[in-house]
C-alpha cells in the first residue's frame, strides 16, 4: 500500500516539516557530489555504527562523539534517490498534521528524539554490527506512530498495486498498522536468518521509532482547554 495523500487538513503552515525535507535534500545533493571514497568516509563517520557504541566504554580510541553523535547525524543521510524520496514522501503526508497538533518547536524536538531513539533500537538489536546505518526512516516512523494514535480514522488515498493499480481511501490506522506489522515481522525474520549482519533495511529502527512516537506524542501534545459555562 502506497499512501498518496490524506484528507486531514492542517491549520498552519508546516514550517518544520518543510525545513526537514529541504535539509535532507540538500545533504543528499552534497552526498552525490562526492567521489566514492569521500562518500564512504562520510557515511562511515556520520552513519550510525552499532559496534562503536558497544566498544565505547572500553576503547580509548573511540570518543563519546564518535559513538553517539551519529545517532543524530545519520538521520540526515540517505543511500539513494528512492531512499530519500520514500522517507520524505511519508513525512510530507503525515508530518504536517503532527506538527499542527504539537506546534513547531515541540514537533522538531519530537522528530529528533524519535530519530535518536530509533537509532538506539537498531543498535540494541545489532550490537556487533560494523555496518553504518543511515536514513530518516526511524524519525519518520515516529511521526507515523504519532499519527496512528492521534488521527486513526483520517482517510488516506492509497495506491494498491495488486494485478492492476487500485486507488482507494482507507483509514489511517489500517495503513499504519499494516506498515508496522511488516516492519516487526521483517525485523524478527532478520534476526532468525541472520540477514541483519549483512546489511539492508534497519527494521528495528522503524519499529523503535514507531513505538516511541506512540508514547511521545501523548507527552508532547499541548493540553486542550475546555471552556465551561458557569451555572
Amino acid at each position: 500500500m502506497i499512501p498518496l495523500r490524506d484528507a486531514n487538513p492542517s491549520h498552519r503552515t508546516p514550517w518544520v516539516t518543510l525545513a526537514v525535507i529541504v535539509v535532507n535534500a540538500l545533504v543528499f545533493f552534497y552526498e552525490v557530489s562526492l567521489s566514492e571514497p569521500s562518500l564512504e568516509r562520510l557515511v562511515f563517520t556520520l552513519g550510525m555504527v552499532p559496534a562503536r557504541v558497544t566498544v565505547f566504554p572500553t576503547s580509548p580510541e573511540i570518543g563519546f562523539g564518535d559513538a553517539f553523535f551519529p545517532l543524530f547525524s545519520s538521520m540526515f543521510l540517505h543511500g539513494g534517490w528512492l531512499h530519500l524520496i520514500g522517507n520524505m514522501w511519508f513525512l510530507w503526508i503525515f508530518g504536517d498534521n503532527i506538527e499542527d497538533r504539537l506546534g513547531h518547536a515541540r514537533f522538531l524536538l519530537f522528530y529528533l528524539l524519535c530519530g535518536v531513539t530509533a537509532g538506539g533500537a537498531h543498535t540494541l538489536f545489532n550490537l556487533n554490527s560494523t555496518i553504518p546505518t543511515i536514513g530518516a526512516s526511524g524519525a519518520v516512523a515516529g511521526v507515523l506512530g504519532a499519527y496512528f494514535v492521534t488521527f486513526p480514522r483520517a482517510r488516506v488515498l492509497t495506491l494498491i498495486p495488486v494485478f492492476f493499480l487500485n486507488l482507494v481511501e482507507l483509514p489511517a490506522y489500517l495503513i499504519l498498522l499494516y506498515w508496522f506489522v511488516i516492519q516487526l515481522f521483517s525485523g524478527t525474520a532478520s534476526i532468525v536468518t541472520g540477514s541483519a549482519a549483512r546489511g539492508g533495511v534497519a527494521w528495528w529502527a522503524h519499529v523503535g521509532g514507531f513505538v516511541i512516537g506512540l508514547v511521545l506524542v501523548k507527552l508532547f501534545a499541548p493540553r486542550r482547554r475546555v471552556y465551561l459555562d458557569e451555572l
